[in-house]
């Protein structure tokens, strides 16, 4: 490792500003996107720790190694994978080639080539792996439910049940794989749920008293019946979120608005489910299993001989 740890500003002044403008063109923070991975070598590193293995090894020239695909899906965090390599071996590190984030892949497939210092590249290989299987296995899972609903008029949503710290690059990874975002914090817009509707002493109650409060935010609101619907559509609400409704009734539920709203289904969905949820007419399927349940991406590196 050519860096010490800690939120180094310096070091982030040091990265190439391409990577930096190619993240910040992907709507992600690039400063939060480096902390968070100087937040993982410290893990690895900490306090000021060595790689005791891969400081070990006798050839301690330079390698070149190909980061590949070993399953069929959509990758995401490639950037993020550089920016670890970077970070952890600054200006010795070159990397060869990256395919762009977002690109379908099969297995064999090269995603990266990494050329370095042996030790280095050991050191950062399972940091950025981990950035980028993890990204790569939301945007496989969005892409499965996208691919799902071709046809339809019925968008995939990601949620707020995302892992903590990891927000904004799970759902960066459900953008790479064609889905879209839902609200990103509590403040960007508003939505009503199940608990608001017993604090505030009914569904129309809460999206009243929210509607007063926040005059120029949207406002969202679930609903687990259709005499709920009928009173929000009355009262002008103008996205409604239908929880854990059969496809039958959520068929009903798009006939009754017939308009009206904007529907999201929500709740318990699964992909095989997907479509027959997305001919009922709904707008939106919301699936949180796409950031707070998602199996990894087999991504793996490995040194070329000779």
């Amino acid at each position: 490792m050519s860096r010490t740890h800690g939120i180094d500003r310096t070091a982030y002044a040091d990265l190439s500003r391409d990577l930096v403008d190619e993240l910040a063109a992907a709507g992600l923070d690039p400063l939060a996107v480096y902390e968070h991975v100087v937040l993982a070598f410290d893990e690895d590193l900490p306090d000021g720790g060595s790689d005791v293995t891969s400081e070990a090894m006798p050839a301690m020239g330079r390698a070149v190694a190909d980061v590949a695909a070993r399953e069929e899906g959509v990758v995401a965090g490639l950037a993020v994978a550089e920016l670890a390599f970077r970070y952890a071996l600054g200006d010795d590190v070159v990397i060869r080639t990256r395919v762009p984030d977002g690109t379908h892949v099969r297995p064999g497939d090269v995603v990266m080539t990494v050329e370095g210092p042996v030790a280095g590249v050991l050191t950062a290989e399972r940091t950025a792996l981990n950035f980028s299987s993890h990204l790569s296995g939301v945007a496989t899972a969005t892409a499965a439910w996208v691919r799902a609903l071709e046809g339809t008029r019925a968008r995939v949503l990601d949620t707020r049940k995302t892992l903590p710290g990891w927000r904004g690059l799970q759902k960066y990874a459900v953008r790479c794989g064609g889905g879209v975002n839902h609200r990103f914090s509590l403040s960007d817009r508003a939505m009503v749920k199940d608990n608001h509707v017993v604090a505030a002493g009914g569904v129309v109650a809460a999206y009243d008293a929210v509607r007063a409060a926040q005059p120029g935010l949207r406002v969202e609101v679930e609903v687990t019946d259709l005499d709920q619907l009928r009173a929000l559509l009355e009262a002008g609400c103008e996205e409604i979120l239908l929880d854990n409704m059969s496809t039958a009734t959520m068929a009903e539920a798009v006939a009754i608005t017939a308009g009206r709203a904007t529907l999201e289904a929500s709740g318990g969905l699964t992909l095989e489910r997907a479509r027959e949820v997305a001919a009922t007419g709904v707008d939106f399927i919301s699936v949180g299993a796409l950031t707070h349940s998602v199996s990894v991406f087999d991504l793996g590196l490995d040194f070329r001989e000779g």
